[in-house]
């Protein structure tokens, strides 16, 4: 990833081309020391040339020769016969320029990470996740020069000395402090896991509230007002019912200059056309945006960078009838960060990923189609409250995408899916994210650590009884409403159903588990065992899914 500085402008298609003028700016050509680094071996080595427009170097074997492998039959002779093949000419991604005191690398280090973490062939990097990258290296750097200056200070130290043992403790410290930075910048630096956990971005939106006066206003959003529109808004929803007051009606030529105008308790209708914006829908307070028509005839599509459509922060905020078009976009068609945001008769054409539910938001979807995503149609976070009926949601990589964080004080979000058709997407119709440690709960420990030790101990003293009581009413409960289909044989559609139910109750049951060992060590020991009180399903029953490249539930282990 790189600043906005450079190539925050620029097409995809061009991307390339930018990141190589800026690389002859700022490269050193020849001289440096790096670490070929790939999933099998590491291994030094000098670069010689740089290919600028092919974002490669040219390199040889330093001397002495220096590798670390995974595999005891990788030999110098395996490395010299890989570089020949490769004509030592290496991807500057697979490069980590190693530290020299003199300095005069330092630029050519920062502008591998450019490289490296620039998302080239997608340009799919928001703006916030650039931002908190930064910071993470800026911390990570300050954390790593505090160890080295502590590793110089102890060799200066007689052994067996006061100073020095508080030096080897608050060195472990910062050795742990770098360990964590560096596991959070592998989640951005890696694309999949970039895109499989997101981030938390902070919206600043501020909320107006009410109107001074206290009037509420109706938005009336058309190109061109007609005499004959005008009279069928009057008639349909502007003079519906006899009020006690006059409501004031603005007129708008665009939605987003209404959308701007808007107070708490505002509405916003949007006449039939083809509408072009060039900004965000920023929506921190609780209004209706509805479309007066079906959501074909009223389409609004945005144009021009930016990272985001819509963002909701409001209360209670309602969107009907509107179809939105998202193009050239960095991250999704609409973000919940906070409050609930209803989806009624919409149609959403997206471009990276779709709806994203975030934590402590609610997402209510109904009666919509969604399709496009290069993400996930519907990404929906922990502790987060998501209800889909009646939905459509197709042609995306993912269907829904059910994420969890390394941080597990977050809740399992509270789900309910019905009627849903989920079909053509390219992976799974649903997918759910959970540590691998949920895996190693139910399988025997590898070795014999302390820690996978204490694993096997909660899970023949715990596991077995949260099994056999909790997870079976669980399971029953949730699954309540698919014994009609019990004495059949199960149809793809319902097969679907059961699987995420109880995959997601299983995860839940650890979970919970994990949570009363952690409450148990810090002295509590009345842990909340009944997993019903979470509310976590409300209904998964009825969903069709159809043609998932690789069938209708999956599960990412991290």
């Amino acid at each position: 990833m790189a600043g906005r500085g450079w190539g925050a402008d620029c097409k995809a298609s061009e991307v390339r081309e930018f990141t190589a003028e800026f690389l002859e700016k700022v490269l050193e050509p020849s001289g440096w020391r790096a670490v070929w680094h790939t999933n099998v071996f590491e291994v030094l080595v000098e670069v010689t040339d740089v290919d600028f427009s092919a974002l490669k170097a040219v390199v040889r074997l330093a001397e002495p020769y220096v590798c670390e492998s995974q595999v005891s039959t990788f030999t110098l002779e395996c490395v010299k016969e890989l570089l020949d093949l490769k004509e030592h000419r290496l991807p500057l991604q697979e490069l980590w320029v190693v530290f020299d005191d003199s300095g005069v690398f330092d630029q050519t280090a920062l502008a591998v990470e450019h490289v490296r973490h620039y998302d080239i062939l997608e340009d799919r990097v928001p703006s916030g996740l650039i931002v908190d990258y930064h910071s993470l290296l800026s911390q990570c750097e300050e954390s790593y020069r505090k160890f080295l200056n502590l590793r110089s200070s102890l060799s200066n130290c007689s052994s067996d000395s006061e100073q020095e043992n508080i030096s080897m403790v608050e060195g472990l410290k910062l050795y742990s402090e770098i360990e964590q930075l560096k596991q959070k910048l592998k989640l951005i630096e890696n694309p999949l896991l970039r895109y499989v956990f997101g981030y938390q971005k902070n919206s600043n939106i501020q909320a107006k509230g009410i109107r001074p006066n206290g009037q509420k206003v109706t938005h009336v959003v058309s190109s061109i007002m007609m005499t004959g529109l005008l009279q069928s808004l009057l008639r349909d929803r502007l003079c519906q019912e006899p009020c006690k007051e006059e409501t004031e009606i603005q007129f708008h030529s665009d939605p987003l200059s209404a959308i701007n105008a808007c107070y708490d308790g505002d509405t916003v209708i949007v006449c039939p056309g083809h509408y072009m914006i060039h900004g965000t829908f920023a929506i921190a307070d609780s209004i209706e945006l509805e479309g007066y028509g079906l959501p074909d005839d009223i389409v609004i599509e945005k144009r021009g960078k930016g990272d985001t459509f819509v963002d909701c922060t409001g209360a209670d905020i309602k969107i009907s009838s509107i179809k939105f078009v998202q193009h050239d976009a960095v991250e999704g068609i609409l973000i919940i960060h906070r409050g609930k945001t209803t989806l009624e008769n919409c149609v959403l054409q997206c471009e990276t990923t779709g709806v994203t539910v975030r934590t402590s938001a609610e997402l209510l979807m109904k009666n919509s189609d969604l399709y496009g995503a290069k993400g996930a149609g519907i990404e929906i976070y922990p502790g987060s409250k998501c209800t889909l009926s009646d939905n459509g949601i197709h042609h995306c990589k993912e269907g829904i995408l059910i994420k969890d964080f390394l941080d597990e004080h977050y809740d399992i979000p509270k789900i309910s899916m019905v009627n849903n058709i989920i079909h053509n997407n390219e992976g799974y119709g649903v997918v759910l994210v959970k540590p691998t440690i949920f895996s190693d709960l139910q399988e025997k420990p590898q070795d014999g650590t302390e820690e996978n030790k204490a694993l096997k101990i909660q899970t023949s003293e715990e596991a077995d009884a949260a099994e056999r009581g909790d997870l079976e009413e669980l399971i029953q409960c949730a699954t309540g409403k698919l014994e009609l289909y019990a004495k059949s044989e199960l149809s793809e559609q319902v097969e679907g159903n059961c699987e995420i139910i109880n995959e997601l109750v299983a995860a839940s049951t650890q979970k919970g588990q994990m949570r009363k060992k952690r409450l148990s060590e810090l002295g509590i020991t009345q842990a909340d065992d009944n997993l019903m009180s979470q509310e976590m399903f409300v209904a998964i029953v009825g969903n069709e899914f159809k043609w998932n490249g690789k069938g209708s539930f999956g599960t990412f282990l991290f």
